[in-house]
Parts: structure tokens; C-alpha cells; sequence
């Protein structure tokens, strides 16, 4: 069976058609999980009890016989159940022949989703799974892109100005995941003309982008000293508590530990990147920086968070003091 486009996904299931086996690939995960989504809620429309027919299994913790014997069930008081499974292209050979087997047979009242950024197509898993209803999600071209943020307001019953458009295109990246939210900001800041205008953008997104949290941790983890403290500096000038930016950079430092721990264990990057959120564009990057690290010198770091962390609720000594001396010892 040939991959299909999204928009092939969407047409299908207008026309009702559902699938007992769906295979979600591509690097746009908003678009994999919406899809996910559109599919289960099609499958399960009318379902009274569609609690007990839902299931999501990640099979980098969980069995992967749990995940086809729930398949295997009959639903209960509802015509489908939808089971979805991720993060299966580690699997163990004999863990492979279970999900073959299944594919082979599948249950007829289940709907089983598999979603993944990228499976190695030599495998017979990826094999067998490309038999099945495929279907790839590739990043959004710019045109592509200016059609779904449309799309994405009208649904909010709100315009964008065609300025207000570019400039948006101009500021954010594709990540859609980050797009979203600046846009239902930008529909909720629309009221009551429901027109979002060049000058709307300029006030919210510029200024939300120039300061955006994760700058800061971008700039720690390169070790862009000048970078960092200018961010900083920005940021409690702007009123941001101390107390709060030392909680994002922990945070940064606790997925940072978590992305060492999945690459000592063979993850692959989309493994990696599925329990670590990060735009597409920037995790060449951050594997190259956690191939440099080691865990010593991150559990030291999280360590001297907890005391900056203390610090501030204790010391006589400012919260920006101690704030700016934590930044700067993270980068030595």
C-alpha cells in the first residue's frame, strides 16, 4: 500500500473509512498527534464508554504483549476500540514478531495506531507497518504553512491580516507545537474585532519571542556567556521572579540528565526527542552537546541549582545576585 499525505488521512475519514491498523510517521509531531487524534475520535464517535476504549502504550516502558492483548479485546458497549503505540522501533527482534503477528491478523473491531518520526524501513516490522494504512507527515512549507495558520484562526472565528500573517511567518518558527500557542494568544488578544493586525503581533509575539525562556537555557547550554546574561538581564527587568528562572533552568538541566540517561541506553534521536520536546532545527545541536557532556558534570550543575535554589529563600544577598551567579557558573 503506498504512503499517503495527510490530506488523504482527512479525506478518508469524512468518508468514514476507518482502518484497523494505522502507521504515523514523519518529523511533525503536532500533525502525528492531531492525526492520532482525528483518527480515535472518528473510530469512537457515538462510544458511551469510550474510556474503556482508549489505550496508549509506550514501549520503551511498557510490554509490548499488553499492548496487542488489549488490541485483541472486544470493546466494551462501543462497535471499536483504538489502542496507540509509540516508540517501537527499539524493540527486541522477538518483540518485533509480536506486532508482525498482529499486523498480520489484525482485530477487526480495533483500530491500533502506530506513530513514529522514523523506523528503520529495512526491518520487517517497518515492513509489514507500510503495508498498512501509511501515512507521512513532513514539516509544513511556507504556503502550506500561511494556509494552516488560516485554517487554525478561522476555526476560532478570528482573521489575520495579511501583514500580520508575514510578520508572524518572519518571528516564529515552524515548530507548530510553539505556533499554536502564540496564535490562540494572539486569537484571545483579538477581542471583540476577532482581527489580528501587523501591530497586535508586533506587541505580543516580538516581545514574547525576544524573551522566551528557553532562550535563556539555549544560550547555558552553548555556553554563550554574553548571550545569556543579556537574556537574563531582560527577563528580571521585565519582573520575572528569580525564584521562577531558577525552576526553568533546573527543569533544562533534569531533561538535559533524562536525554543522557535514553542515549547511554542506544535511544535513537526521535526516541530522544519524543521525551525531550525540541524544534527539528535544533537537535543536531543539542546531541552534539550531549555527546560532550557527562553525567557527573550535569549531576553537579543540578546540584548547584538546588543551592542557588535555597539561597535565594535564605540568603541576605539579592535573588538576582544569586540568580546571576548561578548563570554564570553553569557556563565555566
Amino acid at each position: 500500500m503506498p504512503v499517503k499525505s495527510p490530506k488523504d488521512l482527512t479525506q478518508s475519514l469524512k468518508q468514514g473509512t476507518i482502518a484497523p491498523v494505522y502507521f504515523l510517521f514523519g518529523p511533525e509531531a503536532y500533525l502525528r498527534d492531531e492525526a492520532a487524534r482525528a483518527i480515535a475520535d472518528e473510530a469512537l464517535d457515538g462510544s458511551l464508554l469510550r474510556e474503556f476504549n482508549e489505550s496508549s502504550f509506550n514501549l520503551l516502558t511498557d510490554d509490548v504483549r499488553s499492548a496487542v492483548a488489549i488490541a485483541e479485546q472486544l470493546p466494551m458497549m462501543s462497535s471499536r476500540r483504538v489502542v496507540r503505540i509509540r516508540n517501537f522501533n527499539k524493540l527486541r527482534e522477538t518483540d518485533e514478531e509480536v506486532l508482525i503477528k498482529y499486523l498480520d491478523r489484525p482485530v477487526e473491531t480495533s483500530v491500533v495506531i502506530f506513530a513514529t518520526e522514523d523506523l528503520d524501513k529495512r526491518k520487517k516490522l517497518a515492513k509489514s507497518l507500510m503495508a498498512s494504512a501509511a501515512f507521512e507527515f513532513q514539516p509544513l512549507k511556507t504556503n502550506e504553512l500561511q494556509s494552516w495558520i488560516r485554517f487554525h484562526l478561522k476555526k476560532q472565528q478570528v482573521e489575520i491580516e495579511p501583514q500580520a500573517l508575514q510578520r508572524i511567518l518572519e518571528i516564529i518558527t515552524s515548530d507548530l507545537h510553539m505556533l499554536t500557542n502564540e496564535l490562540n494568544k494572539l486569537a484571545a488578544a483579538a477581542l471583540p474585532s476577532r482581527r489580528i493586525t501587523a501591530e497586535l503581533v508586533d506587541e505580543l509575539v516580538s516581545r514574547s519571542r525576544e524573551h522566551m525562556n528557553w532562550e535563556l537555557s539555549d544560550h547555558i547550554i552553548a555556553g554563550n556567556r554574553r548571550a545569556a546574561l543579556k537574556t537574563l538581564r531582560d527577563l528580571l527587568d521585565d519582573r520575572v521572579e528569580p525564584v521562577m528562572l531558577i525552576g526553568l533552568i533546573a527543569g533544562t538541566y533534569r531533561r538535559m540528565a533524562l536525554a543522557k540517561a535514553l542515549l547511554s541506553q542506544g535511544a535513537s534521536p526521535a526516541d530522544i526527542f519524543k521525551e525531550v520536546r525540541m524544534p527539528p532545527f535544533k537537535q543536531g545541536a543539542y546531541l552534539s552537546m550531549l555527546n560532550k557532556s557527562d553525567f557527573r558534570t550535569v549531576a553537579r550543575r543540578i546540584q548547584r541549582i538546588a543551592e542557588a535554589d535555597l539561597a535565594i529563600k535564605t540568603s541576605k544577598a539579592t535573588p538576582r545576585m544569586q540568580v546571576e551567579m548561578l548563570v554564570c557558573e553553569l557556563m565555566s
